[in-house]
Parts: structure tokens; sequence; C-alpha cells
């Protein structure tokens, strides 16, 4: 199989070895956490707190990616899509879905599941994305020694992170779940509208057609 190949329900029979690797994220500098990241983990601790050791990426077996197919179909099967307005009554609400959510909110139980299939939590990084019609987006990114994979609610499809169509802005840190870095895309930083603020004060907007945090610019 070639770089970048879609990989759905089709690849149950994939085998270690069977597909090369691709090149990982570069990531860059801390970078500020997402509003509802923040507010998530106020809530929820000890998904924030704990510090795993980074043994490097996931050593990629058949069983691995089995389980990592199944996950990505069986939520994206699961969650019916709602904006946090509809389902909270306001915007930016990170939790884990009971039926009804939007797109961090699959990530978060892809993330829980793929923990409790044994994979990494240094392997499992949410990270924030632009559309290409500029919207912004939340995926799951499964860090392994065949390369970074994006698990997305849009698609049963997991496909390397450089064949998505998307901008990669920022990600949780492989070493505290807590933190978050910029993503660099050819060795050069993405340009975009974030700016970087402390956590406790970072303004934000919220962009209801989306249900995502844009973060606000601050005015010089």
């Amino acid at each position: 199989m070639r770089s970048g190949i879609l990989f759905g329900l089709t690849t149950i029979g994939w085998s270690a070895g069977s597909a090369h690797a691709s090149p990982p994220m570069l990531t860059g500098s801390l970078t500020s956490q997402p509003i509802g990241h923040y507010e998530f983990c106020k809530a929820n601790p000890a998904e924030c707190t704990i510090r795993t050791r980074d043994l490097g990426p996931q050593h990629v077996t058949g069983t691995v990616w089995r389980n990592v197919v199944a996950v990505n179909a069986r939520v994206n099967r699961s969650v019916r899509p709602k904006t946090d307005f509809d389902v909270y009554g306001e915007d930016e609400v990170w939790a884990y879905p009971n039926g009804l959510g939007d797109c961090e909110d699959y990530v978060l139980e892809k993330r829980r599941d793929l923990m409790r299939e044994g994979l990494s939590p240094s392997n499992l990084l949410i990270t924030v994305v632009r559309k290409r019609g500029g919207q912004g987006h939340a995926v799951l990114t499964v860090r392994t020694d065949k390369g970074d994979f994006i698990l997305d609610n849009l698609t049963d499809g997991i496909r390397h992170w450089d064949q998505t169509g998307y901008d990669f802005l920022k990600r949780q840190s492989s070493d505290h779940p807590g933190s978050w870095v910029t993503i660099r895309e050819r060795g050069n930083p993405i340009v975009s509208t974030l700016v970087v603020t402390p956590v406790a004060t970072q303004p934000s907007v919220s962009n209801r057609r989306v249900g995502k945090t844009i973060d606000k610019p601050t005015k010089r």
C-alpha cells in the first residue's frame, strides 16, 4: 500500500509492514490550550495531569490496526452529530458524548477507547486543524511507526496526516496531555490567526456554525 492511502473498514486484514511510513508531523513550541480543552481539564483533572513516559510512536501490528479501525468506525456510528449549543445550550463544551456530540467529543471518546485497548496517551493526541473552507475542526492523531494517522468523525477512512487536505494548527504534547504545541508543515510554521495568551485569561469567540472556538486576536 502507498503512503497516504485511505484505510477504511476494508483494512481489517492489514498486516504490519504492508504500508510505507509517512513523515511524521513536525511540532514546534508550546502554544495556547483550546479553551474547551482547558475547561474539560478543570472538570476532568486526571485526564490532563497524569504524565506518561513517551516511549516513542506506537508499533503497529495487525491487532493494533484492527483496534484503531474498529474504534474509529464504532464511535462514528454511535454518536449523532450535534452542535454544543444544541446539546448544552452554550458553545465550546468539550465532553464525552452521550449519543450526541460534535467533533471534539468524538475525539475524546476515541482517545478513551483506544487507551482502554492499551495504546499510550502519548500516541493519542487531540489535534486542531482548519478545513479547506477555513472552518475549525478537531481530529485525533494516532502517532505510529508507520506515520501519524488521523481519525476523523467526517469519515471512517483513516489517512496519513499529510493526505487529509487540512491545515494543521496545534495538538496535544506527547509529553503532557494538558500542554499543546504548534505544528509545522514541511518544516515551516503554520501561519494562523491564533494568538498565544495565558490559558487562564485567553479570550475567545465562538463560531456557532461549526461549533468550534476561534481564538480571538489580541488588539495591537
